[in-house]
C-alpha cells in the first residue's frame, strides 16, 4: 500500500466528519477513509472510560477491548515524508470515475486514461491528469488537463456507497457497448436538466435529471452492497440506491455514544486506578509498579498518578482487583445525574471539579440548584455510521442500519476526549409536574406526539417509540435559548458549546435539569468564561435575556403557528431564528423543540413554563 500523503485533517474530524467510510473532498482529489482494521492500532493512544466502554460493548459485542484516539504522527512536521510524519489514516481515491475538465472524458482512474501526478512538497495538490488532451474540439495542440472526481454517486439506507452506474444509466441497462463516455453541459445553468452524459460509440445520451426521484428508481440498477472503506460487497441488499452528489451531507452520519467522566469512588487514588485499570491489570508485584508509573508520566495518560508512592499504588491495585474491575452496561446519564445532584459532588482532579452556587434571584420557584463544573471530561466513541438518513436517537434504534467500521467485529473503536467546563441547572420536579398537568400543556404535548408518530410512520418505524416527553421538550428548548445567549458572552464559539438534557421520568426516575458545557475538541476548553457566567448575578441576567428574546421570533407569526401534527415534524414553535443551534451542540439534531412551552407565544400563550419573567 502506498504511503503517499494526500492531505491533512484534524484528529477530531475522524470521529465527527471524516471517519471510516466517509468521503474527504480534497482540492483536486476525493478519497474515502479506510476501515479501522487498516489503521495503525499501536499509534492509537487508549482512552480510559470504563462506563462508556461497557456501553460500547453492549452494542458492538464483548470483543471490544478499548477506546482509542485516532493515530497522530510524532515526527518533524517540516518533513512531511519522514517515517513518523506519515502516521495517519489510510485512504484511497473514491469515486473511481473521473472527468476531464477540458474534453469531458468520463472514465475510471484505473482504466489507463488518467495518470496520478504527485506533489512531494505540497501533498494537497496531488491530482489526476488527462495527458495529451485535445479539448472538446479536438485541437491540434495537445495539452495535459486536470481530471476531477465525477460528482455523482449512488448510496442506500443500508450504508452502501458505490460509483454512479454511468454505463448502465446512459445505455438504459446492460449493454455490450464499451466505448468511452463524455460528460458535458448544455446550458448556462448547472441544473441537472442541463448536465448530460453521452456515449462516444453508440451516441446514446441522457441528462442527469433522470437519475433522481421516480425516474432515478427506474434508471438505476439494484444496489451492489458495496462498502468501499473495507473493499467488500454484500449480497442481497434490499435497499433501493439513490443518486447523491459528492460532498452531500447525507453521505455519512456518525453513530456515536458519549459519557462524562464521573468519579465513581471517593478516594482519588482509587479513582485513578479505576480510570486506568488497563495499565495495572497485569501487574503482579510492587516492583512492577515503578515501571508502569514511569511510562505513564512520560505519556501523561493518567494525570495525578505521580502524587502517590509505589507502595500506595500497589495497595490500591490489590484492593481494586479484590473488589472486582468489571463495570456493567447501564444508562449513561443515570450515574451522571446522581453525581451532579449529590449533596457533596465527588472530585476527581483534574477530570471533575465542581462548585455549588446560589440560584439566580427571581428563579428560585423553578430552579432548585446550580452547580458550576470548573473541570470536566467528555469521552465520545464512534460505533459506526449511516448514509442517506441520519441515525435515530440512541444506539439501539433501527431507523437506519449501522454500517461497520471495519471488515470484522472491531476489537477497539475510535474515540476522542474533551476537557472543558460547564453549568448544571437543576429544576424543581414538583413545579414541572404541576406545569405538565395544565390543559394547554397537555394539548401541546398531544400535538408533538402526533407529529412524532407521523414522522416515524413515514420512515417505517414504530410510531409509539422514541418520544422523549413534554418535560424533555421544555428543558431542551430552554437549554437552546441559554446556549445562544452564552455564546455571545462566554468567549467560545457557538459550535463549541454542547448540552446534556436530564429528563428521564421512567422506572422511578425523576430527573429535571440540563448541563451546558464546552466541547471544543482542539483546545483545552477551560478558559473559565462559561463558569464565570454561571454565577447567580450573571446567570439570572442571561436567563432573562433568553426568555425576553424568545417571546417574539423574527419568523413570527409563521414560527409560532407551526403545528407538528399537521406536517408530521418533530418540533413545534422553533426555527433557526429563535431556537435552533449548531447540530454539533444539540444532542437531538434540533429535534423536539417548542418555545411555546417556555414562554408565551402569539399562537399559544397558555402553555409556557415561565409565564412571567
Amino acid at each position: 500500500m502506498s504511503r503517499t500523503p494526500v492531505g491533512e485533517i484534524r484528529p477530531s474530524q475522524l470521529l465527527w466528519t471524516y471517519g471510516p467510510g466517509a468521503l474527504i473532498d480534497l482540492p483536486n482529489l476525493s478519497v474515502v477513509t479506510m476501515g479501522i482494521d487498516r489503521w495503525e492500532k499501536d499509534r492509537c493512544q487508549p482512552i480510559q472510560e470504563a462506563r462508556l466502554l461497557a456501553n460500547v460493548r453492549s452494542v458492538l459485542g464483548p470483543q471490544v477491548e478499548a477506546l482509542r484516539m485516532p493515530p497522530v504522527g510524532d515526527g518533524d512536521p517540516v518533513d512531511p515524508f519522514s517515517a513518523a510524519a506519515l502516521i495517519g489514516v489510510p485512504v484511497k481515491p473514491f469515486p473511481r470515475w473521473l472527468r476531464c475538465v477540458k474534453c469531458g472524458l468520463l472514465s475510471p482512474y484505473d482504466a489507463g486514461l488518467f495518470r496520478l501526478r504527485e506533489n512531494r512538497y505540497r501533498p494537497e495538490l496531488t491530482r489526476f491528469v488527462h495527458e495529451g488532451c485535445r479539448g472538446s474540439n479536438n485541437d491540434q495542440r495537445a495539452r495535459d488537463a486536470d481530471a476531477v472526481p465525477a460528482r455523482f454517486l449512488m448510496a442506500c439506507r443500508a450504508g452502501h456507497l458505490d460509483d454512479f452506474a454511468w454505463d448502465w444509466f446512459v445505455h438504459g441497462g446492460p449493454s455490450s457497448c464499451r466505448a468511452t463516455l463524455r460528460f458535458f453541459e448544455s446550458g448556462a445553468s448547472l441544473q441537472t436538466e442541463n448536465l448530460w452524459v453521452k456515449c462516444d460509440g453508440c451516441g446514446a445520451s441522457k441528462n442527469m435529471a433522470q437519475a433522481f426521484g421516480q425516474a432515478g428508481r427506474d434508471n438505476l440498477p439494484a444496489c451492489r452492497g458495496r462498502h468501499p472503506h473495507v473493499d467488500r460487497f454484500e449480497d442481497d441488499c434490499q435497499e433501493a440506491p439513490r443518486a447523491i452528489l459528492l460532498g452531500a451531507t447525507n453521505s455519512w452520519f456518525p453513530v456515536t455514544l458519549s459519557a462524562l467522566a464521573i468519579p465513581q469512588s471517593g478516594d482519588p487514588l482509587s479513582q485513578i486506578i479505576a480510570d486506568g485499570w488497563t495499565f495495572f491489570e497485569d501487574i503482579r508485584s510492587e516492583a512492577e509498579v515503578g515501571l508502569v508509573v514511569k511510562t505513564l508520566k512520560k505519556t501523561a495518560q493518567l494525570p495525578g498518578i505521580e502524587q502517590f508512592t509505589n507502595e500506595r499504588i500497589w495497595a490500591a491495585v490489590e484492593n481494586h482487583r479484590a473488589g472486582g474491575s468489571t463495570v456493567e452496561q447501564s444508562d449513561l446519564k443515570g450515574p451522571e445525574w446522581d453525581a451532579l445532584t449529590a449533596a457533596n459532588p465527588p472530585t476527581d482532579y483534574p477530570h471533575f471539579m465542581s462548585k455549588k452556587v446560589g440560584v439566580p434571584k427571581g428563579f428560585s420557584s423553578a430552579i432548585s440548584g446550580v452547580l458550576l463544573l470548573e473541570r470536566l471530561r467528555e469521552v465520545n466513541a464512534l460505533l459506526g455510521f449511516t448514509r442517506v438518513e441520519s441515525p435515530e436517537e440512541g444506539a439501539g434504534d433501527e431507523a437506519a442500519p449501522r454500517a461497520p467500521l471495519g471488515r470484522s467485529a472491531p476489537s477497539w473503536v475510535p474515540a476522542t476526549q474533551v476537557h472543558g467546563e460547564g453549568i448544571f441547572i437543576r429544576f424543581d420536579s414538583a413545579i414541572l409536574q404541576t406545569w405538565a398537568d395544565k390543559a394547554a400543556v397537555k394539548a401541546a404535548d398531544e400535538r408533538l406526539r402526533q407529529g412524532h408518530r407521523g414522522w416515524r410512520h413515514k420512515r417505517n418505524l414504530d410510531p409509539e417509540e422514541g418520544y422523549p416527553g413534554i418535560r424533555y421538550v421544555m428543558l431542551h428548548t430552554l437549554a437552546h435559548m441559554l446556549i445562544r445567549e452564552l455564546a455571545l458572552e462566554c468567549g467560545y464559539n457557538a459550535a463549541s458549546i454542547r448540552e446534556r438534557i436530564y429528563a428521564d421520568v421512567e422506572d422511578g426516575n425523576d430527573q429535571a435539569g440540563f448541563l451546558i458545557y464546552t466541547a471544543a475538541a482542539d483546545s483545552d476548553g477551560t478558559l473559565g468564561g462559561l463558569v464565570e457566567l454561571g454565577k447567580p448575578e450573571n446567570l439570572g441576567r442571561l436567563l432573562r435575556q433568553a426568555l425576553e428574546r424568545a417571546h417574539i421570533c423574527a419568523s413570527d407569526p409563521l414560527c409560532s403557528e407551526h403545528d407538528p401534527s399537521k406536517d408530521q415534524s418533530l418540533h413545534g414553535a422553533a426555527c433557526h431564528a429563535c431556537s435552533f443551534v449548531s447540530e454539533t451542540s444539540c444532542e437531538r439534531g434540533n429535534r423536539h423543540l417548542d418555545r411555546s412551552l417556555v414562554v408565551p407565544t402569539l399562537e399559544n400563550p397558555d402553555a409556557a413554563f415561565f409565564e412571567t419573567i
